[in-house]
């Protein structure tokens, strides 16, 4: 029995070393282990969250300058991701003073895992995984000493040569006068690696390296090139295979809600229930709307304001939007009612057609769920807009020149809008709309993270000091759209509704009901 033990302790160390020998990996291999989904869901949100503070990061600072370098050092280690190589794996899996080395690595691995899982499923979800995780990479690999970046090579068959002292001497004049990082002191306290130049073509390609007989000369602060192009090439395949094989992951029901819902995922405040409801009035939206609306929320103001009327998911992206800055359910009842009634909707018909609605979004109807005002994520990756609809983010969803002569017509300066656009081309949509706070609040840093609606509302009326500045959520942190599904609403799919309710009603509010009304 005791041989039976020992042998397995054998085993399990060797799969150990094998899997974490290093502090940074390729993530060929896949993790084997059990794990609960509340762990499941644990390292999801916390590689999210990184992922996101990357993107930010990413933006606001130069990618390789000090700044970045240190903002990303605080996250790391208030996350408990691993990212220094001079620590080792100790027998013990957790130690008094936080996770142990192991248990960050494990971390690291199987939240990678997690995440190919949820942003397998779309190019554009693909697109946004891969160049945060190579950014990711980048900083990661920049961290490591030389030796471990040696290490690291060796361990996944990069088996680039370094160029001996006395080749490195007889070359040294070429080396410095291709490579503007080495100088006649740093080359020789520096590594060279020779690599086939097919490998480095982006560096060829810029002259920052030295290329001769088919070979370039690699300084070791430009080593990072090669293994990123590695790295988005064993990526970008891998996440293809794994859009293959989601059908079957997504069969089982325990899993099959948190990767539905993990791209949409939002951590933060939780705006559903408010300190200070009612204290907003309806004679103060006009004036809010104008001064404290992110650009989303603002477009549908205004066009039901000129149309008297919103498709179900404007009523519902705005009407949660309404509930979140602190409208009481009486309050909301009269403002949809006095807009539609302006209309071609009469007020018999409204409380036919549309007062149902609402009251279920106050958790008054149905399956009385208190339902959260919509996070950006959710905002951008939802049910796009079709034609004569108003719902969605603009930044992600209205052509650029239209994009253009909307903030144009809010007063918006030519830099300004050269700046949103720019963001916009690069798809930091939540970046764009923090630089148009920025714009229109004119302060040169918001000093936050935007990440949900209600959030742009609350930071906006905290500067101008108004009625909303003392609305705010519960304070505690919420996972949205990543809850732990219960057996008994693993897929709600129910459609609410009393049964004596006319069928065009019926149809008027399930309209597009699997992406607005699920428990996401």
């Amino acid at each position: 029995m005791q041989f039976g033990n020992r042998r397995k302790k054998l085993i399990v160390n060797a799969q150990t070393e094998q899997l974490y020998g290093h502090c940074l990996q390729f993530y060929s291999q896949s993790p084997t282990e059990n794990i609960s989904l509340s762990e499941f869901e644990t390292f999801a949100v916390e590689r999210l969250k990184l992922l996101k503070t990357v993107e930010n990061l990413g933006v606001s600072y130069v990618k390789t300058s000090e700044q970045y370098t240190k903002k990303l050092d605080t996250e790391f280690s208030s996350l408990n991701f691993p990212f220094r190589s001079e620590a080792i794996i100790k027998d013990d899996k957790k130690s008094s003073s936080g996770p142990s080395e192991y248990e960050k690595r494990r971390k690291d691995h199987i939240s990678h895992f997690i995440l190919r899982l949820a942003y397998c499923q779309t190019e554009d979800l693909r697109r946004w995984f891969i160049q945060q995780e190579i950014d990711l990479f980048r900083y990661r690999f920049n961290c490591l000493n030389s030796k471990s970046k040696r290490e690291f090579l060796h361990l996944n068959n990069l088996r680039y040569d370094t160029v001996s002292v006395m080749e490195k001497t007889n070359l040294a004049e070429k080396l410095i006068n291709s490579s503007f990082a080495v100088s006649g002191i740093t080359v020789e306290d520096q590594d060279f690696y020779k690599v086939p130049f097919q490998d480095a073509l982006d560096l060829v390609r810029t002259r920052k390296v030295y290329l001769k007989e088919g070979f370039v000369y690699v300084p070791h602060m430009e080593i990072v090139t090669i293994v990123l192009n590695d790295f988005r090439t064993r990526l970008s395949k891998a996440l293809a295979l794994t859009a293959r094989s989601l059908p079957a992951v997504q069969s089982d029901e325990r899993l099959q809600p948190l990767l539905n819902h993990l791209s949409h995922a939002y951590v933060g405040q939780d705006y559903s229930i408010q300190k200070s409801i009612g204290k907003i009035s309806l004679d103060q939206i006009e004036t809010l709307s104008a001064k404290s609306y992110p650009l989303c929320m603002r477009q549908l103001h205004r066009a039901l304001r000129e149309s008297h009327h919103l498709r179900h998911g404007g009523r519902m992206q705005y009407g949660l939007f309404l509930k979140g800055v602190g409208l009481t359910l009486d309050q909301a009842l009269q403002f949809w009612r006095s807009e539609f009634v302006k209309g071609k909707v009469d007020a018999d018909k409204f409380d036919k057609a549309y007062a149902y609605s609402i009251r279920h979004m106050f958790g008054k109807e149905g399956k009385r769920t208190d339902y959260t005002p919509y996070s950006c994520m959710k905002v951008i990756l939802s049910n796009p807009p079709s034609q004569g609809d108003h719902h969605g983010c603009p930044f992600r969803h209205t052509d650029p020149e239209l994009l253009k002569q909307k903030l144009q017509s809010y007063k918006v300066s030519p830099g300004g809008v050269s700046q949103i656009l720019e963001l916009v081309k690069g798809m930091h949509y939540q970046l764009a709309c923090q630089k148009y706070f920025e714009l229109t609040h004119n302060i040169e840093d918001s000093g936050f993270s935007l990440n949900h609606p209600n959030q742009y509302f609350l930071e906006s009326q905290k500067l101008l000091g108004g009625p909303g500045a003392v609305a705010g959520g519960k304070g505690d942190v919420k996972r949205e759209d990543i809850a732990t599904p219960k057996p008994s609403n693993v897929a709600v799919r129910q459609t609410p509704g009393p049964g004596n309710l006319p069928q065009e009603v019926v149809a008027e509010m399930t309209e597009d009901l699997d992406s607005f009304f699920q428990d996401a």
